[in-house]
């Protein structure tokens, strides 16, 4: 298992740098003049020049990445272009919002997937067919549609949540949860949907094998066979889809943060690349890959975990 997380934790740190590599690149010609951004229409040629060295985009884009990369290594990220402060200390603000929202979603989403899927292959029946109809609703309904939904319903018209803004949960754990529900909600009908399906599926290939018959000749009762053998081994596709669900929520966070007034990183890379602040869009850029590692590794852990032969 050391060398397994050993290996994965290699990767990570090889695609924090390809991530952070391909956005500078990607960036740079769309950059156009940043400087002039900056100081305005009115500034002069000779302020413009001056200001480009300033911040060393006169350089060759290479050098300019290496001239990064090397800070950020120490963990100098640079400093916004407009915002005038440390990128590190603005994503200290926003990244705790967004990382609720995933992490609440994420769990929520894993939780009534597989209750949901293990259902299905279970009892089968009309349970089996109303999950088909729910996925194919739930894949179809956009995050934003559901989102002014459940805003227009429960938020304005019911006012039992808060339509927009957003509570630390240091400050009040009850308006922290109060302000997360309804933006959960939005973000988690789809991946419920698309996770179940995913269940479902290898739950009904579990099934017909002989070693769940042989275990239920043991005398096991139906519930730990299902809880223990079936969904040990059904969990490994769910997971794994799960794990890729989380790209889904960090990209509807964008729209779902706009649509609640949430203070995170959806709303901050809209913010930034709307005015090409480059040391922001990129610290944006890393801080959505190392949620997206992070829950990648642990789900890797789990799954090489409930199957030893992932490790090899």
């Amino acid at each position: 298992m050391t060398e397994f997380l050993l290996r994965r934790l290699a990767s990570a740190v090889v695609l924090l740098l390809a991530a952070s590599f391909i956005a500078y690149i990607m960036l740079y010609p769309a950059a156009g003049d940043i400087a002039r951004n900056i100081l305005g229409e009115n500034a002069t040629e000779a302020q413009v020049a001056l200001k480009n060295h300033e911040l060393g985009l006169d350089q060759p884009v290479v050098v300019q990445y290496a001239a990064w990369l090397g800070k950020a290594i120490t963990g100098d990220f640079g400093s916004s272009y407009f915002a005038s402060q440390p990128v590190l200390k603005i994503l200290q603000v926003r990244l705790p919002v967004t990382i609720s929202l995933v992490v609440v979603v994420t769990l929520l989403t894993g939780v009534l997937a597989f209750a949901v899927g293990l259902l299905a292959a279970v009892k089968k029946g009309w349970i089996d067919r109303t999950l088909q109809v729910l996925a194919t609703l739930g894949d179809a309904l956009p995050a934003f549609i559901v989102a002014l939904f459940l805003v227009t319903v429960f938020a304005i018209q019911l006012k039992l949540f808060p339509a927009t803004g957003y509570t630390d949960l240091a400050k009040s754990p009850v308006d922290w949860a109060r302000t997360l529900t309804l933006p959960v909600i939005a973000l988690t009908i789809g991946g419920v949907a698309g996770v179940a399906q995913q269940v479902r599926s290898s739950a009904i290939e579990v099934l017909r094998h002989d070693y769940v018959r042989t275990v239920r000749s043991r005398g096991l009762s139906e519930k730990r066979v299902i809880l223990t053998t079936v969904l040990r081994n059904a969990s490994v596709n769910g997971l794994t889809t799960l794990a890729v669900h989380v790209v889904g929520i960090l990209g509807g966070a964008v729209v779902i943060e706009s649509v609640f007034a949430l203070p995170g990183l959806g709303s901050l890379a809209v913010e930034s690349t709307s005015r090409t602040d480059l040391p922001l869009i990129l610290g944006v850029v890393l801080a959505v890959v190392l949620i997206i590692v992070i829950v990648n590794l642990i789900v890797d852990l789990v799954v090489a975990w409930l199957n030893p032969k992932v490790r090899l």
